[in-house]
């Protein structure tokens, strides 16, 4: 069963910096902590990271899973799916960037589908960690990259 979940934050920093932070995927461990390595699989004819194979720290253990970026409505919304993944089966998602005053309210949108069968409960809330933090973090780093 793949659990679906929605989450907003309020970034003090205006859509282009949080796109930035978002799409700087080389500097991703600088200042996500579940992030052990990333590597750029594949990059556009513009050098985007078109796919970008991430290691991290989940449920105990280690992690290794590809996501493929999808551009076309960027820099308003970034979207991706997974390409390979060694716990999840589906690791998709999106974000959008919208104009809130002098900042931006940042939208994450993501479906997980694990591997392994768990209970409903434990991917609800491993979908809400994921989230969570992920937004928190990037709105730190955003508000400092400002």
């Amino acid at each position: 069963m793949t659990q679906r979940a929605t989450e907003s934050i309020a970034v003090n920093a205006p859509p282009d910096v949080v796109y930035r932070v978002v799409t700087d995927f080389e500097h991703y461990t600088d200042w996500v902590s579940d992030l052990k390595r990333i590597e750029v699989l594949e990059r556009d004819a513009t050098g985007r990271p078109l796919e970008v194979e991430f290691r991290a720290a989940a449920f105990g253990r280690s992690t290794t899973y590809a996501l493929r970026y999808d551009y076309d409505r960027a820099p308003e919304v970034l979207t991706w799916h997974q390409t390979n993944g060694d716990l999840t089966s589906t690791l998709d998602g999106e974000y959008r960037f919208e104009p809130q005053g002098d900042g931006t309210l940042l939208t994450y949108d993501l479906e997980v589908e694990l591997l392994v069968p768990i209970p409903a409960f434990i991917k609800s809330r491993a979908a809400y960690r994921i989230q969570s933090q992920a937004l928190r973090e990037l709105k730190a780093r955003a508000e400092r990259a400002r």
